[in-house]
């Protein structure tokens, strides 16, 4: 019963953490790519009509600044920039029509490039893991081993899900307080935080497989001592029967 279990909580466990990659690389791979469905997402969308050099509406995706076609797609991206900074400054090259929460600061810059950094961070530790996952399978240490490389992912998702939110959120009321029409891409903010769960549930799956089977082999080991200290008890009363007997005989 405990050898069966350990295998099917470690597939579960790769099911679900699979599930979170695939979510993280959906989301890393927009304004990457331009293609269905990942062109239906991006971050935040605003509106940038007289911003010199802006599309109009501007979306911010992962990798770069996109228009949206009459199909609501995004469409006319710029070229892809790794680390892309949310700094509408900095993304136009002009100062002119930005809402001026955004001028003489580096807040929204250094959280969107923090948050880049933290989700390819998370990602590489979520591979990790998926690969050491299938020792899982059929080792305590395997189960041990995926939940704590699991559980690094899960460190670095949190940081990169909580500035992503951050910014966005941010980055949209600055918008509106502008006068600017402007909302949040909730797709992306969905994979981002759903691929957080997925790692909170697959560490936690391999933290309990890598325990099963732990009480037993604690109460085997337990046997085998018990089992030593009784021949060993044993013999000592033999020993000492067998001198007893001989003391008689010279008596």
């Amino acid at each position: 019963m405990v050898a069966a279990a350990r295998p099917i909580i470690g597939l579960v466990s790769l099911i679900i953490l699979a599930g979170g990659i695939i979510l993280q690389l959906l989301t890393i791979l927009s304004g990457g790519v331009n293609s269905d469905p990942i062109n239906q997402f991006y971050f935040l969308q605003a509106s940038t009509r007289g911003i010199p050099n802006a599309r109009d509406p501007s979306r911010w995706t992962f990798f770069s600044v996109c228009g949206v076609g009459p199909d609501g797609l995004n469409a006319n991206c710029g070229n892809s920039v790794p680390a892309l900074p949310f700094d509408p400054p900095r993304n136009f090259g002009t100062t002119q029509n930005v809402p001026e929460q955004f001028i003489g600061t580096n807040h929204y810059y250094y959280l969107s490039r923090f948050m880049f950094a933290f989700y390819l961070i998370a990602l590489f530790f979520a591979a990790v893991a998926l690969f050491t996952g299938f020792l899982a399978l059929c080792s305590r240490l395997g189960g041990y081993l995926s939940a704590l490389t699991t559980a690094i992912a899960l460190f670095f998702q949190a940081l990169a899900a909580g500035l992503m939110t951050a910014w966005v959120v941010q980055g949209r009321n600055a918008f509106r307080s502008a006068g600017y029409e402007s909302h949040v891409g909730v797709t992306l903010i969905a994979f981002t935080w759903t691929a957080f769960a997925c790692f909170v549930i697959s560490t936690v799956l391999f933290c309990g497989g890598g325990a099963i089977g732990r009480d037993r082999s604690k109460s085997a080991i337990g046997r085998k001592r018990s089992t030593r200290s009784n021949k060993s008890r044993g013999s000592f009363l033999d020993s000492e029967s067998r001198r007893r007997v001989k003391r008689d005989d010279y008596s």
